[in-house]
């Protein structure tokens, strides 16, 4: 017997006492081995299955490199701004243009409301200071008797006055447009990033390049109307090459003939691409202006169906309201145009030069590394 007062051993041994918390029924169970000798470890037991045969190892882990979260492709690097930061299609273009004008509508509408008002002052200006009324009169009057001399010598007044009338409106249409266009350059410059932009911060950015930008204008046009002259054909060139010379100009602060250069650069190898969107996007703001100035030139109009006999000479307050109309619809649909232009240069950086990655580090968004050279 022990002192514990359990069973004893073999002799010579004692049973060894409890550890603390351990119970002592199951201490006292364990058969004490002979002295000398240590018990034998239960061997661990494993899994058979009901074959017998022995399972496959477990397979190793394999090393997974952590993922980071890149923008989606659909978005490209992000879509900080009115577009995303990818190469654009057709409805990227004409939907950045659209969400630009919603977004920022009371800087848009106001520069074109501004520049619309002062073209529409001018050219009513002209169209009263050229008076072509009274030779419209006079060959109206002049009636199956007269002689070719006299058709002859009141249709080159007639033409004469239209002639100076359409100069006055030609260099009021360029002011506007050289207008607008700088300032909604600068404006969608911001307007990609996704920063927020002011009327006058936009202006004050704008206005040293407007008075540049309106040689560049008027080299544009007068490129245009030249080749026109000649045939169709080669008003197109310089229409679609040299399209993006004004917002490369204003964005990219060089000089004019830079600025021509630039736009040759970015459209060559895309010059159908670059035409078929510019002429789609004159499509649509012509004929939403001509169904915004209709009512507005009823008189007119409705001349078509009266006598044709007569000839449709128009009052002044023909001409005011003509004006009106005028402004109302350049005021709605001319940014249009100009801001399908922009981004178009946009998109035609990013898809040669990789604008994209340079627009998205400049509106803080992560881009991702370069591939690795095995």
């Amino acid at each position: 017997m022990t002192e514990t007062g359990g069973p004893s051993g073999p002799e010579g041994t004692e049973m060894p006492k409890p550890k603390a918390g351990e119970p002592a029924q199951s201490r006292a169970d364990t058969p004490t081995p002979p002295q000398g000798e240590v018990p034998p470890s239960p061997a661990p037991e494993q899994w058979q299955s009901p074959s017998g045969a022995t399972p496959p190892p477990p397979p190793l882990p394999s090393y997974q490199p952590p993922q980071q979260q890149y923008p989606n492709w659909k978005v490209g690097l992000g879509r900080p701004g009115v577009i995303p930061l990818r190469p654009l299609n057709l409805t990227d273009i004409l939907d950045g243009a659209v969400t630009a004008m919603r977004k920022y509508w009371r800087m848009v509408f106001g520069a074109a409301a501004v520049t619309a008002v002062l073209t529409a002052a001018i050219n009513l200006v002209g169209l009263l200071l050229v008076d072509t009324t009274a030779d419209l009169e006079r060959m109206r009057d002049l009636g199956p008797a007269a002689t070719d001399q006299e058709l002859m010598n009141q249709l080159l007044g007639v033409l004469g006055g239209t002639l100076a009338s359409s100069s006055i409106s030609l260099v009021a249409t360029l002011l506007g447009t050289t207008i607008l266009t700088g300032f909604l350059t600068v404006l969608m410059g911001k307007a990609v990033l996704g920063k927020p932009v002011t009327f006058k911060e936009a202006l004050r950015e704008a206005t040293p390049r407007l008075l540049p930008l309106l040689g560049l204008t008027v080299l544009y046009t007068l490129a245009i109307m030249v080749g026109a002259i000649f045939c169709l054909l080669p008003a197109i060139i310089p229409y679609t090459f040299w399209a993006l010379a004004s917002p490369a100009f204003i964005l990219e602060r060089g000089t004019v003939m830079e600025a021509f250069r630039r736009s040759v650069k970015l459209v060559s190898g895309m010059f159908w691409r670059v035409f078929g969107i510019l002429l789609l996007a004159t499509v649509i703001s012509s004929f939403l202006a001509s169904i915004i100035t209709i009512p507005f030139s009823f008189s007119a109009f409705l001349s078509i169906f009266g006598d044709l006999d007569q000839m449709y000479i128009p009052s002044t307050g023909d001409l005011i309201l003509q004006s009106v109309g005028t402004v109302i619809a350049q005021t709605i649909v001319g940014p249009f145009t100009a801001l399908v232009t922009v981004i178009l240069y946009i998109d035609q950086r990013m898809r040669r030069e990789g604008m994209d990655i340079e627009l998205a580090r400049a509106a803080g968004i992560a881009t991702p590394p370069p591939p690795q050279a095995w």
